[in-house]
């Protein structure tokens, strides 16, 4: 009976220090530490150690290779930036170049419309006859002939009557 009133006395002990009561603004503080290294310790095998060790030392050729792939990175990072912004860059510009030619197309065109409407025919036809003797070509000077190309034509000798 006295084995059994032990054990019960232990349990209230051990179950009592796993539950805390806070008394007034402040909590206990609690070692944890203590109460760690208290705590009944897991066995790890050989081969789990090992791993565990390897898992935590790299080695220098590890390294290096982290340090080559870093700056391999970094390096195409950097250019891959630097291809954006000229891609930025020129169309940009292209789009500065389009108003531009936009622009001189516009004032093209209105420069077009303005000598067009300014030139007067009918006096272009009377200084022509009267003041410089041109006349209106009659049927017999008249002559066709085939030409390879349609753009114009050279006179390269007279023409035969």
């Amino acid at each position: 009976m006295a084995a059994v009133q032990r054990t019960n006395n232990q349990r209230r002990t051990t179950d009592n220090r796993s539950r805390y009561y806070v008394q007034g603004n402040t909590a206990r503080q609690l070692n944890v530490a203590r109460e760690m290294e208290m705590r009944p310790q897991k066995k790890i095998s050989n081969r789990t150690r090992k791993n565990r060790d390897k898992a935590r030392h790299m080695n220098a050729g590890y390294v290096l290779f982290l340090c080559v792939a870093l700056l391999t990175t970094g390096f195409v990072l950097v250019n891959y930036v630097g291809l954006q912004a000229d891609i930025t860059n020129s169309v940009k510009h292209i789009a500065s170049l389009e108003k531009e030619l936009n622009d001189l197309k516009l004032a093209n065109d209105e420069e077009y419309t303005r000598i067009t409407s300014s030139v007067d025919l009918e006096e272009i036809r009377r200084v022509a006859i009267q003041e410089l003797g041109m006349q209106y070509a009659e049927e017999g000077q008249i002559i066709s002939f085939a030409s390879e190309s349609n753009d114009y034509v050279k006179q390269l000798a007279d023409i035969p009557q």
